[in-house]
């Protein structure tokens, strides 16, 4: 979106946010506002009416432009929610990079969001299954009533092979 955005606007969104806040601290003197530039505010207006004597007359003023003042402050804001955005998008896929590549990060939201379940049956099973039964077993854990849930995964751990004393 930001780079369409970008393009949208001649190429000056990328960095809009950042011109706005140098903006914001350079001299009053001698800084230019980024957000005129990009949405300008006044413009030469021709004005066509017929005069006096019915001829056509042309007029030359600067109008304002109001829409343009609201979309600086659409945009800016829009510069900033794509900025966090992005931190929030890099740290979920960081996130599920971690689950995809670690095991025990698997094991340790298991034992974190299902604490009925033994961690010894949370270890077997996670070492045993790939990363698909890990999250089909999570997505399970979390539509099933826990108790019922707690069963299957003990009862799965003694099929792959747990030994241990009584699951009670």
């Amino acid at each position: 979106q930001m780079f369409l955005i970008d393009r949208f606007l001649g190429g000056t969104f990328l960095t809009f946010g950042l011109d706005v806040i140098r903006f914001m601290e350079d001299d009053q003197e001698i800084r230019v506002d980024p957000m005129i530039f990009v949405f300008p505010r006044m413009t030469k207006c021709s004005f066509i009416k017929f005069g006096t004597s019915g001829e056509l007359e042309k007029y030359d003023s600067l109008c304002i432009l109001p829409i343009n003042i609201v979309n600086e402050k659409i945009y800016i804001f829009l510069w900033f929610w794509f900025l966090l955005l992005v931190f929030l998008t890099f740290f979920v896929l960081l996130y599920r990079l971690m689950i995809i590549l670690s095991p025990r990060m698997r094991a340790y939201l298991l034992c974190l969001r299902f604490r009925l379940i033994n961690k010894e049956v949370i270890n077997t099973i996670v070492r045993k299954s790939k990363m698909g039964d890990w999250f089909l077993f999570f997505m399970l854990g979390q539509n099933v009533d826990t108790l019922i849930f707690k069963e299957v995964m003990h009862e799965l751990a003694k099929r792959l092979g747990h030994a241990s004393k009584d699951f009670a």
